[in-house]
């Protein structure tokens, strides 16, 4: 991770379409690694949505390292569950049939992750991951109303219909869904770190607070190199949050003294940490008891 570049003061890119923000990003980074990318994103984003957006894709290409360089999504929830058992979405014969109900910035993805099932009938359940890109046949998105929380990356319904794809070597649950929800969280996290950080270097925050998000950033960087699957991974990501917790207090002080376009942007966006809290919380408490410990 150059962290030179994050601490040298930077120009945010301008906010444009989704696609065109984020080939500027590439072309500022050279083909990062995913937290870099996630990192790098966040400092460069005018907006903690911006800053969301690159710290998912960092997720998604330490997913699956193969990824193209063009932004991805991963189509997982169905009826506001992701659990395999409710899914319709079906994988024979590499095409896919199904609906997927929230997909981030669905439209302007060039590339499409699909949760589907492919046991037959009477098997037990088995969860693949396939491919499919925008636009190709049997694949259409419908375009969602914008959200109260970071309306300035979209999301949509994703319809496929005998949709050919390339399926993911492993298992679609335990080598991609799961794992992937400790990516998120790692990397979405490092990347509105990142963009606190800027927001308070250009607004000259008090010293002790900003090295604070740095030292959160440094924990992420190295939660970002162990397995994802594993308890002690959940436990150390389950510290960064309650870090970062732990300075919301002193964030709320530095954006209310600071530029009210800031603060404005902090207060509708700062919610995103909190969205996927009750699923961390579960990780922690099964990471506590097959490691044995209390905290």
């Amino acid at each position: 991770m150059p962290w030179q570049q994050l601490l040298s003061p930077q120009t945010r890119l301008p906010v444009a379409g989704l696609e065109a923000w984020y080939a500027s990003l590439l072309e500022r980074t050279s083909q990062p690694a995913p937290l870099q990318l996630a990192v790098s994103g966040g400092r460069l984003a005018a907006t903690p949505g911006l800053a969301f957006l690159a710290g998912y894709q960092g997720a998604l290409r330490a997913l699956w390292p193969a990824a193209p360089w063009t932004l991805g999504a991963l189509c997982v929830t169905e009826n506001r569950s992701t659990r395999p058992a409710d899914m319709g979405t079906r994988l024979s014969a590499l095409t896919l049939t199904g609906r997927k109900d929230f997909v981030t910035a669905a439209q302007a993805a060039d590339w499409l992750l699909v949760a589907a099932r492919e046991e037959e009938v009477g098997q037990p359940l088995r969860l693949a991951l396939g491919v499919v890109h925008n636009g190709a046949p049997g694949v259409r998105i419908e375009a969602l109303p914008a959200l109260p929380l970071m309306p300035d990356v979209s999301h949509g319904r994703l319809h496929l219909h005998g949709a050919h794809c390339e399926r993911l070597p492993g298992d679609g649950w335990d080598d991609y869904v799961k794992p992937f929800r400790t990516l998120e969280d790692t990397h979405v996290l490092a990347a509105l770190t990142a963009w606190l950080f800027g927001v308070g270097q250009d607004s000259a925050w008090p010293q002790a607070l900003q090295l604070r998000l740095l030292g959160l950033l440094a924990g992420c960087a190295e939660v970002a190199r162990q397995c994802p699957s594993k308890a002690d991974s959940h436990l150390m990501l389950a510290g960064l949050f309650a870090q970062f917790d732990s300075l919301c207090g002193e964030l709320d002080s530095a954006f209310a003294a600071g530029d009210a376009h800031w603060a404005q942007l902090w207060r509708r966006d700062r919610g995103l940490l909190s969205m996927a809290g009750s699923a961390r919380g579960k990780r922690l408490q099964k990471a506590q008891a097959l490691l044995g410990i209390t905290l």
